[in-house]
């Protein structure tokens, strides 16, 4: 069976307003940065409480969605239409591929997590048991969500690879100063061994949604060491801050490197982009589990490449279900060339080979006459049938609830009744010699950001 080809899908995906192009000279000088911002409170967002269909929401209908406040919502979340989840899934839902969370942890308590859950390793070492069942950020949950969410009574939340199961490798225990003063934080050389742990426990997917500027051979040896055991490490490209570059481990010769695109399909400013990223998956809006709270969603204001990572894991894990036989850089390169980018024959540092469309790679004869990223068998790749076209637009996210945000007055939201949910904003905070996450924030986060960018410089 030969998959659509990446024309009519590129057609079918501008038509709905997936991909924004503009010409060269318009796209030419874009910075691909806002600066360094600094991270909130790690606390989980709000999201709004009853039927999210049932008519106009308005922005005070929230309720917050923090540890203890168990609550559930009805609406599915938005990536997955992105993605074609659903006819995805009828070919595979993931069975049978382990996926390793290499993150804060992942929270076991959490309903939609219980049953995907199959083991796990705790890399920190502060005394919260060794199964990498805690999570005191609130990260690795919610990429474990996006991931492989199982269904819940009452909630419509669910991964893109929902009979994936998960393996959780804690590397740290929070992003904040107190933490990294403590040796708990986020640190490269236990990144690289939980990478190497996710290979020993036979995880075929990695998922590493965080990000270094530092090229640190630890992360390139653990990537080569995952590949070697047959897993494909699928690593965060970064959130944009004023140390701009290439991000590591997605650099790093066979992983796969994620960029996020915006509720949209657009690429944006709130992450990076350059030679590291060779594919993207939506990042915004994000509807996925959070720590003993249910449902919640995050990236409310602008997308996140955390959670790009998470779906594109997802995707590779639908893949690697579909395709065992395969090997890693087989199942990435199914991911690249069948992902919906302006030009079938190039790739660009805006979205890399362009938005991840499972289906597609599942159903792809890899026969060699795929327009695209060479095939890791032969390593041929077609001639390109036309001049090489401006990639995408690079631009600030829009937030959906912006109009409304801080007013001190209950307004009804019309125009954003599908949306449903006021979420939290996850915000960035990135140092030099240590990976990057982005902390689970609270909605009033973002009105500091630019103060904090401005005090950066």
């Amino acid at each position: 069976m030969r998959r659509v080809p990446v024309a009519a899908t590129l057609a079918t995906a501008a038509a709905a307003g997936l991909l924004a192009v503009v010409p060269a000279a318009a796209a030419a000088g874009t910075p691909v940065t806002t600066g360094a911002v600094t991270a909130g409170p790690v606390t989980a967002g709000p999201v709004t409480a009853g039927p999210l269909a049932a008519g106009p929401r308005t922005a005070a209908a929230a309720t917050g969605c923090e540890p203890g406040n168990v609550q559930w919502t009805p609406q599915t979340p938005p990536a997955l239409d992105m993605l074609q989840a659903r006819l995805a899934w009828t070919v595979t839902r993931g069975a049978g591929v382990l996926v390793a969370v290499v993150d804060s942890g992942v929270d076991a308590a959490n309903a939609h997590l219980t049953d995907a859950l199959t083991g796990g390793v705790d890399l920190v070492g502060d005394g919260l048991g060794a199964n990498g069942y805690a999570d005191l950020h609130g990260h690795g949950t919610a990429v474990a969500g996006t991931i492989a969410a199982r269904e819940h009574p009452g909630s419509g939340v669910v991964g893109l690879a929902p009979e994936a199961r998960l393996f959780s490798v804690r590397v740290f225990a929070s992003d904040d100063q107190k933490a990294r003063e403590a040796g708990v934080g986020p640190d490269a050389t236990r990144l690289a061994d939980g990478i190497r742990a996710a290979a020993d426990a036979g995880a075929q997917v990695v998922a590493v949604a965080m990000s270094s500027p530092d090229d640190t051979p630890a992360l390139a040896e653990a990537v080569a060491y995952a590949a070697g055991r047959g897993a494909l490490v699928v690593a965060s490209g970064g959130n944009a801050s004023t140390e701009e570059g290439t991000r590591y481990p997605a650099a790093a010769p066979g992983a796969l490197g994620v960029t996020a695109v915006d509720a949209a399909g657009s690429p944006s400013l709130a992450t990076h982009h350059g030679p590291h990223v060779r594919v993207a998956a939506p990042g915004q809006q994000v509807l996925t589990s959070a720590v003993a709270a249910g449902d919640c969603m995050y990236a409310q204001q602008e997308p996140r490449a955390s959670f790009a990572t998470g779906y594109a894991a997802g995707a590779a894990a639908l893949v690697a279900a579909a395709h065992p036989d395969e090997t890693p850089a087989q199942w990435a390169h199914r991911l690249e060339a069948t992902a919906v980018r302006p030009d079938p024959d190039h790739r660009d540092d805006a979205i890399g080979w362009g938005v991840v469309q499972p289906y597609e790679a599942i159903v792809l004869v890899p026969d060699g006459s795929i327009r695209g990223p060479a095939d890791p068998v032969t390593g041929a790749a077609p001639a390109p049938l036309r001049p090489e076209v401006a990639a995408p637009r690079v631009h600030r996210s829009q937030d959906p609830w912006g109009p409304v945000r801080g007013m001190g007055t209950v307004v009804t939201v019309l125009a954003l009744s599908a949306v449903g949910v006021l979420g939290a904003v996850a915000v960035l905070r990135t140092r030099r010699h240590a990976p990057a996450v982005d902390p689970v924030g609270e909605p009033g986060d973002a009105a500091r950001d630019e103060d904090a960018d401005d005090a950066a410089r």
